[in-house]
Order: structure tokens, then sequence, then C-alpha cells
């Protein structure tokens, strides 16, 4: 059976494959549903989870089609799993703002953290022109001038070489000077904070932060719990490899490509899909990593709207978040993305915040009305185009976000 076949038969389950926690919530938002449901007839994704609301009520939540439809082969399984709101979705670099800057935010609450420390207070081994200039803030926002992207796992075996690795490699420009997206960066952040807590990365965020507002989906690797529903990502890891192996791809990476061939080669679901996080970190990196659902997402982001406090606890101090959702010169904040462009949206109100990441996720909040949506997709799931790109979802994003903040009186 071909792709387009199965992509065929597979979409006339689409529409009534959806579920809703409350009967009678999908009204509310019945242009955001259409949205979905097109986006999958046009097999941009199998699944989907869509949550609106505000900062006091989830006002839609619904999932669409399926977590599970294809296997390596792109051929449709016996039995595909329908999406459910409950299901753990591989969030990817979401992972920067709900593990990664929740935990400097409560750092920084506690303060453990002070955001112009360089970077070589923690670690000596960047002691070296233009190195040891970067602070916390420059990784954060993005302006260290570190590598946007590396197989580490070419090079480094553990973090200690892949962050001499990191030290060593010379910087694409002055600390501070440039806004330059890097994944090294987070990579590093996450090293902090473990350096600060005195505990793994996972341990201390739930410990923290996750436990403390009780969420039950939030998590690193995940596939070590075989009762819990996971959606399904890539077939191996194509996208990332072509990274690797073809020139003409836009990424420069100076190494041998078959130095290294520990490559995926089978559908992941409960394993992440950044080949950085799971073939060097193994599943527990600053910069992916993090699974979890819709609703684990938007109560952590209540936290931010309500100014830190949950139930009358004072989880993150207000001052902490206004430091790091406050807009810099490059247009966005610590770890937070604030640019309309940088969000995929459009005719955003003043202080929006949120972030996309790779495996089809995105989420976009107003922290001052409190009005948001968390999106979650599968979009890897139906494999790369000829060109070996997944589905681009930025206008969907796009027209979510339009539909939303131009129809906000349903959300009062």
């Amino acid at each position: 059976m071909t792709k387009f076949f199965s992509t065929f038969i597979a979409g006339l389950f689409f529409i009534c494959s959806c579920t809703t926690d409350k009967p009678g919530q999908a009204e509310q938002y019945p242009e955001a549903s259409l949205l979905i449901q097109d986006a999958l007839r046009n097999s941009l994704f199998t699944g989907a989870v869509l949550l609106i609301g505000s900062g006091n009520e989830i006002v839609h939540h619904k999932a669409y089609g399926y977590a599970t439809l294809y296997n390596e082969d792109l051929r449709v399984v016996p039995e595909p799993d329908s999406m459910t709101t409950g299901h753990l979705f591989d969030i990817a670099s979401l992972t920067k703002i709900f593990a990664t800057t929740y935990g400097l935010m409560a750092l920084h609450s506690d303060d453990e953290i002070e955001l112009d420390e360089p970077v070589v207070t923690y670690f000596p081994e960047f002691d070296k022109p233009g190195h040891r200039d970067i602070t916390i803030r420059h990784l954060l926002s993005h302006t260290s001038g570190l590598l946007q992207w590396y197989p580490t796992y070419y090079v480094a075996n553990n973090a200690v070489e892949r962050r001499n690795f990191t030290a060593n490699y010379p910087l694409l420009g002055v600390p501070g000077e440039q806004r330059r997206y890097s994944d090294l960066g987070f990579m590093l952040l996450g090293d902090i904070i473990e350096q600060t807590a005195g505990m793994p990365l996972a341990e201390y965020l739930d410990q923290r932060i996750y436990s403390k507002l009780g969420l039950n989906s939030t998590r690193f690797t995940p596939n070590d719990q075989a009762s819990v529903p996971i959606v399904s990502t890539s077939h191996g890891n194509p996208f990332e490899r072509k990274m690797v192996y073809d020139p003409d791809f836009g990424y420069n990476v100076d190494v041998d490509p078959d130095s290294w061939t520990g490559w995926r080669e089978y559908t992941l679901k409960g394993e992440v899909n950044d080949g950085n996080a799971h073939y060097s970190h193994f599943g527990t990196a600053g910069h992916a990593g993090l699974f979890s659902t819709a609703e684990d997402l938007y109560t952590l982001l209540q936290l931010v709207m309500n100014g830190g406090v949950h139930q009358g606890d004072v989880i993150i101090r207000p001052e902490s978040i206004d430091q790091f959702t406050t807009e810099d010169q490059f247009g966005n904040g610590l770890g937070w993305a604030m640019e309309a462009s940088t969000l995929n949206a459009k005719e955003l109100p003043p202080g929006s915040v949120g972030h996309t990441g790779f495996t089809g996720t995105n989420f976009v909040m107003n922290i001052a009305d409190g009005h948001l949506y968390i999106l979650l997709t599968n979009r890897q799931h139906v494999g790369v185009d000829s060109d070996g790109q997944y589905p681009n979802l930025r206008s969907l994003r796009e027209e979510i976000a339009i539909e939303l903040f131009n129809n906000k009186d349903r959300l009062n």
C-alpha cells in the first residue's frame, strides 16, 4: 500500500475520531476544529490535541485523529491508536520552556543563580577568549554565539566531553551581539541547573515544580511507564540524518558521516525524537526530551499567569517571572519567545509569549489577559517529503492564533 493510499484511507476516519473532556466544549471554537480537520485531511499530521483557555478556565480541549497510524514503512498499522487528550506528546523544544526555563526561574526565585553570572563560574573549561564572556542571560536569550546545532553524539559520549567540545568550538559571534537560536546553549543550561541543584535535571524539576503543581503526565523517558498512552513521532531520524549526510541540506557539519552508525530505524514512541537528547543525553536534556499533555502544560502556564502562585503557595516569585518574560532588544524574553514571527503567529496583543517544537507542538499565551492556545501534533508521523522536510505548520498556527485572539470574548 502506498503512503498516499494509506493516508487517504486513514483520512476517512479522521473527523469521527475526535474526543473531548466535556460534552459541548468543541462548539466554543468550531472554526479551530475545522482548521485541525482540514490539516488532517491534508496529511499535515495524523493526530492532534488542541486546548484553548484562559487563566481560569479551559474552554476547548479536544483530540483529533490518531496517535499512532503508520509503521516505519509508512503503512497503516493493524490497530491504529485513536488520539485522546490523555496521550503524552514528545514536546521537543517546548522542553526549553517547560523544563529548563521554569527550572531557572525557580532557581532565580530562590536566589540560587544570577542571570549575568558567567558560565565559566560553573564550568572552568569555558575560561578562554570569547567563551569566558558567555552568561546565563546570553544562553537564555540565544545570544551566546554558540553553535546553533551539532550532532554531539559524533564527538562526545557524556556531558563532560560535550561541554569540552562546546567550550573549544569557535563562537559564531560576540556574546550578546546577535540572536542565534542554539540547542547547545540550552544543553548547557540544563547542566547549570544540575550543578546548582545538586541533582539530576528531571529530579529537580519534579521536586521543585511538577509535584507541587500536581502534574501527573510531565516527565522525561516515559517509555519506562508501559501503561501510559504515548503519541508516535518519527520513523527513525531521517531529517537529522540528512542534516549530517547532505551538505546541500543547509547544515554545515564537519564530521565524517560514516564515523557513527547508531541511527534508529524504527517508529519512535516514548523515545525522544531529538538525536542529541536521545543519543547523547539518554532522553533527558535541557533543550529537548520532555513529554507532556496539553492539560499539564496549561497548569504550568497558569502558574505564570497567576504571578507564580498556585493554590495560595508562591512557587516562583513574581519578580523572577517578570524578568524572564520582559521583552529584550531582540524582541524576545529569557527562554520565552515573544516575537510574532518566531511564534508562528500574527496579530498578537502585546505581552504574548510562546514557543514552537520540532515534533509539531506550540503554544501562544497572552500573560496580561490569560488567553492562550496549546497545539500538540505528531507531524513527523506522516514522514518526510521528497525534499526531506516534514509538513510545515506555520499557516495553521497563524490561523489558530488569529481565530483565538480575534474572538477573545468567547473566553470571558
